[in-house]
């Protein structure tokens, strides 16, 4: 059989977007997507109070803008154990 006959599946003959969709990796996409829908639901003002100054701002951009420090944390944490 030449190369250009064999398949280019893997020999359980999964595809690639299957062998990348692991249950952890469903798992952190559902939770995105929930904790998205629970953001953009959450759309009242508030006031925040950092330290000293007092923000009044709706309450998703103060949720996201947590998110995505909490994300941003989770990735320089990930870096620093692959060293």
């Amino acid at each position: 059989m030449s190369p250009k006959e064999t398949s280019r599946a893997p020999a359980g003959g999964r595809s690639r977007f299957t062998e990348a969709l692991t249950p952890g990796r469903i798992a952190m996409i559902a939770l995105a997507v929930i904790t998205l829908v629970f953001i953009f639901q959450n759309t009242g003002q508030v006031k925040i109070r950092l330290l000293i100054p007092e923000v009044t701002m709706p309450l998703y951009l103060a949720l996201l803008a947590t998110a995505l420090i909490g994300v941003a944390c989770g990735f320089y944490f990930a870096a620093r154990r692959r060293k």
